[in-house]
């Protein structure tokens, strides 16, 4: 086992305990899709949970459902009138993610939703308070675009996978449409004076953004 290894397995039990319904889907998520480590696992999850809980928002837009698993951990953290609005551009997920996130004691928080949220996400008429970007890497900044024209000022942002396990650094990836999606991401935040930021290298990169 290397340092990093068992850093890791020091953090994951310093931490809040994953809840078994939530172990159970990280399981099931990665012996039945073919990309199980997209979800966002322990660490990451109670992290979404405690950031939820201290913005306290009422509503929040997730960008990419995949399993469900995100949105679980942040509906975990919400108040019982507030609501998560998720999207899956993926129909193949539907059948898999719709049960666990049905099944869940915070079902009554999630409104998941199939289709492109850069184009439904602005229809549903709410300003969010809060959100999370995790779908197509090559098209980040159209996302994040689309998100703060719909975020009220003082809400803030997490996207997910800034560093792309570092491929963001690596001359190996600099034909990899997804790298270079994220690094035009990065690149244009950094740039972005609307906007506070700071990237967190927990897992595979984490950056909280807060609106000006």
């Amino acid at each position: 086992m290397t340092e990093t290894e068992q850093l890791d397995d020091y953090i994951a039990a310093h931490c809040d305990p994953e809840p078994d319904y939530l172990y159970r889907l990280y399981r099931a998520t990665n012996i039945h899709t073919i990309h199980g480590r997209m979800a966002s696992g322990h660490v990451q999850g109670r992290l979404l949970k405690m950031l939820v809980t201290m913005v306290r928002p009422k509503n929040i837009l997730e960008v990419g459902t995949f399993s469900g698993y995100s949105a679980l951990c942040m509906a975990e953290g919400l108040e019982a009138d507030a609501r998560i609005y998720t999207f899956e551009v993926n129909d193949e997920m539907e059948d898999f993610t719709r049960p666990w996130i049905e099944g869940s004691d915070v079902a009554d928080r999630i409104v998941f939703r199939i289709g492109d949220a850069n184009v439904e996400a602005p229809r549903l008429g709410i300003t969010f308070d809060m959100a999370f970007i995790d779908g197509d890497k090559r098209t980040y900044v159209e996302t994040y675009e689309t998100v703060m024209g719909i975020l009220r000022p003082g809400g803030y942002i997490i996207a997910d996978n800034t560093l792309w396990d570092g491929h963001v650094v690596d001359p190996a990836y600099d034909h990899d449409q997804q790298t270079l999606g994220i690094r035009r991401f990065n690149d244009h935040l950094a740039n972005d004076d609307r906007v506070e930021k700071v990237i967190v290298p927990i897992r595979d990169g984490l950056t909280i953004i807060r609106k000006r």
